[in-house]
């Protein structure tokens, strides 16, 4: 199986870490994976995206037109990337970051309203984490193990004191999603 997914938001907001550590939990799980971030000079408030391809099988290309899964944090990301997802395909929208919702009826869309989670669990910092649960509920494309895996890999050793937090907001993100 192949999931090509696209996470746009903010400079920030996390996006470039969110894909980084999908990525090393498809690394963590014997998965072939690509990880290609794009970004403004700008980095934290201009727009940042981040392709992710996770697959059993060889990758051909990291290049992509069209998407499985869009996870869209603020409505220029929402405007770029909607039309780009595949018929039959998942969006996922943070309800803080958006105005005006995703419009499509031929995809699934769901709603997470992370930012609000975040501030309720008193830390920003892992308002992408919690996205990151959102996206394994709806499209479990690597496990919760292997994400944690993945987050004593890429995290630097002075911050796995907060891999604990990290799987609560992954756990808090699996809770909140809803479809639209």
């Amino acid at each position: 199986m192949k999931t090509e997914i696209i996470i746009s938001g903010f400079g920030g907001q996390g996006v470039l870490s969110m894909g980084k550590i999908l990525a090393y939990s498809g690394l963590m799980e014997d998965k072939e994976v690509t990880w290609m971030p794009a970004y403004g000079p700008e980095q934290r408030g201009g727009t940042a995206n981040v392709t992710v391809i996770v697959s059993d099988k060889r990758i051909s290309s990291p290049i992509l037109s069209k998407y499985d899964v869009a996870i869209v944090l603020n409505q220029p990301s929402l405007d770029k990337f909607e039309s780009k997802v595949k018929p039959g395909g998942i969006l996922i929208y943070d309800g803080y970051g958006v105005i005006n919702p995703p419009t499509r009826k031929d995809i699934a869309v769901y709603r997470i309203d992370a930012m609000d989670k975040a501030a309720e669990m008193k830390n920003a910092k892992v308002f992408n984490m919690i996205v990151l649960g959102g996206l394994l509920k709806v499209c479990p494309v690597v496990s919760t193990d292997g994400l944690q895996k993945a987050l004593y890999k890429s995290l630097p050793e002075r911050h796995h004191s907060l891999i604990p937090l990290n799987m609560q907001a992954v756990d808090a993100g699996m809770e909140i999603i809803v479809k639209q």
